[in-house]
C-alpha cells in the first residue's frame, strides 16, 4: 500500500557524502526527502542547485534537505564537489528506502520497460510523520512549493 500523508515516514540509515544520514538522528527536525535518479544528470543536477539555492531558507524553516539515489558515496561526493551542493547525500546503493517509499517503479522510454527510480519528495515532520509527498515532480517550480510547505509546518 502506497505511504499517504499522515503515515509514518519509514526510517531509514544511509551512508552519505558527508557521513551517515539517518531519519532517527535528524528527529525533531522537519526533514525533505527527495528521491532522483543519478547524480549528474541534467534534471536531477537542476533539482539539486535549486535546493542549494534555497539552502538558507529551507534552514530558516529548520527543515534538513536530504537527497537520495542508488548512486554510490564516492559517486556522490563528486556530485557534490561539481556543483557545490546543499543538501545531504544518502546512497541507497545497498539499500531498500526506495522501495520502502514507493518511489522504485516501473518506467518506458522508447518502448522498453525497465524499474527506476520515480522523483519524488516527502515532507516529513519532526516526529517523523509524513505530511506532504509530491510524486512524479516537475523540476521547475519544485523547490518554491516544497520550501512553502516546510515554512507552512513551522
Amino acid at each position: 500500500m502506497a505511504l499517504q500523508p499522515g503515515d509514518a515516514a519509514p526510517d531509514f540509515d544511509l551512508p552519505g557524502d558527508t557521513g551517515p544520514v539517518s531519519l532517527a538522528a535528524l528527529k525533531g527536525k522537519p526533514v525533505v526527502l527527495y528521491f532522483y535518479p543519478k547524480d549528474d544528470t541534467p534534471g536531477c543536477t537542476t533539482e539539486a542547485q535549486g535546493f542549494t539555492a534555497a539552502a538558507a531558507d529551507f534552514e530558516k524553516a529548520g527543515a534538513v534537505v536530504v537527497g537520495v539515489s542508488k548512486d554510490s558515496v564516492a559517486r556522490h561526493a563528486k556530485f557534490r564537489a561539481k556543483y557545490g551542493l546543499a543538501p545531504l547525500l544518502g546512497s541507497a546503493a545497498d539499500d531498500d528506502v526506495i522501495e520502502r517509499y514507493g518511489a522504485w517503479v516501473e518506467k518506458s522510454l522508447y518502448g522498453r520497460q525497465y524499474m527506476g527510480i520515480d522523483r519524488s519528495t516527502f515532507l516529513i515532520d519532526g516526529q517523523g510523520i509524513i505530511r506532504r509527498i509530491w510524486r512524479k515532480v516537475k523540476v521547475g517550480g519544485h523547490v518554491a512549493e516544497v520550501l512553502k510547505a516546510a515554512q507552512e509546518l513551522g
